[in-house]
């Protein structure tokens, strides 16, 4: 009499070895090392996205002269906290900027906070929170780019504008934009000292 055979299949299971938890643990660890203070400068990358911001907002209120043959207005407050796009009417170009009688681009993706204004409040933005407008000077001192039915800039008193520059800067970094005269177009540049 024969026996049955039986076979009998264990899978085998394997653990990982102390050594090669503490390898793995250690690797992790090094790259937060190398990582994190790379990392924990996020002021540079929210000046960046405001340059980005800013740039954007500056063609599409050229690109809105253009389309709707009117004088568009880019205007940075005076404490640096951010700026907003307004029509503007050629005989309104010498008037000072009023928030109260300001007509405001209608923004479809604006927040709440500014009832559909189009204005970029950075203290108010978590995204841009550290990040401040300074050093503005736009046509010989001003405060305001602005479009004409043509896309061209014009200073205030309806002349071609001459250009300016304004500085975005955090704790972190600092960037140059220099708006060329009668064209409007941006150049940036990154300031190699940000305080």
């Amino acid at each position: 009499m024969t026996r049955p055979c039986h076979t009998s299949i264990h899978a085998i299971r394997r653990a990982y070895t102390l050594i090669e938890v503490l390898i793995v643990v250690s690797i992790l660890g090094l790259a937060a090392a190398i990582l994190i203070p790379s990392m924990s400068g996020r002021g540079d990358f929210d000046t960046q996205a405001a340059v980005r911001a800013l740039i954007s907002d500056i063609s599409f209120a050229q690109s809105d002269a253009l389309a709707n043959q009117g004088f568009r207005r880019v205007h940075f407050f005076a404490d640096g906290s951010g700026w907003c796009l307004i029509r503007v009417s050629e005989d309104a170009l010498t008037e000072p900027f009023d928030a109260a009688t300001a007509d405001y681009l209608h923004d479809p993706l604006g927040g709440g906070s500014t009832a559909g204004a189009y204005m970029t409040n950075l203290s108010n933005d978590g995204r841009y929170a550290s990040v401040r407008v300074e050093g503005v000077s736009i046509d010989s001192g001003g405060r305001s780019i602005t479009f004409d039915e043509l896309g061209g800039t014009v200073a205030p008193g309806g002349l071609p504008g001459t250009g300016g520059t304004l500085i975005l800067r955090s704790p972190d970094a600092a960037y140059r934009l220099q708006l060329s005269p009668l064209t409007g177009k941006v150049r940036v540049m990154r300031l190699a000292n940000a305080q």
